[in-house]
């Protein structure tokens, strides 16, 4: 059975491109054995995450997010079971909210930037639609 989770965190230490790039580049090891897809989006020290794929898989992954020493303040903005994968191509995508048109992100909150903690799963979600729409996605195969 296929699943969807979305979650948000917040960074324990500063976010530095070293450590997005070492995140994402484990993830893109790693997922395609376990048969998982996604999307890593952050800006500033927070971060947004959708992880695609078999639920006992998927949530084995959260549970290790939520033990990991990296990320503080773990919540889940959605889940569900799903018919088909919304983000089948990438093993992990990235999408650094610092370089997207700011009117995307106040379209779905009060202010342009990138508050998973004040808007509900639904508007998180659908921002990220948006996102995947608009091409704002960076996509690595490695």
């Amino acid at each position: 059975m296929l699943v969807r989770l979305l979650y948000a965190s917040r960074a324990a230490k500063a976010l530095t491109p070293e450590v997005i790039e070492s995140i994402l580049a484990s993830s893109r090891k790693t997922n395609p054995a376990l048969g998982v897809t996604g999307l890593l989006c952050h800006s500033d020290e927070i971060f947004m995450q959708v992880l695609e794929g078999g639920r006992d898989t998927v949530n084995h992954l959260y549970s290790r997010i939520c033990s990991d020493s990296r990320h503080r303040d773990v919540i889940v903005l959605h889940y569900e079971e799903i018919t088909e994968r919304r983000f089948s191509s990438w093993t992990m995508g990235q999408v650094n909210l610092e370089r997207v048109n700011p009117s995307i992100l106040l379209k779905y909150s009060e202010r342009p930037v990138l508050d998973p903690y004040a808007v509900s799963g639904q508007v998180s979600m659908a921002l990220l639609d948006e996102l995947l729409a608009t091409a704002s996605i960076i996509s690595r195969s490695n």
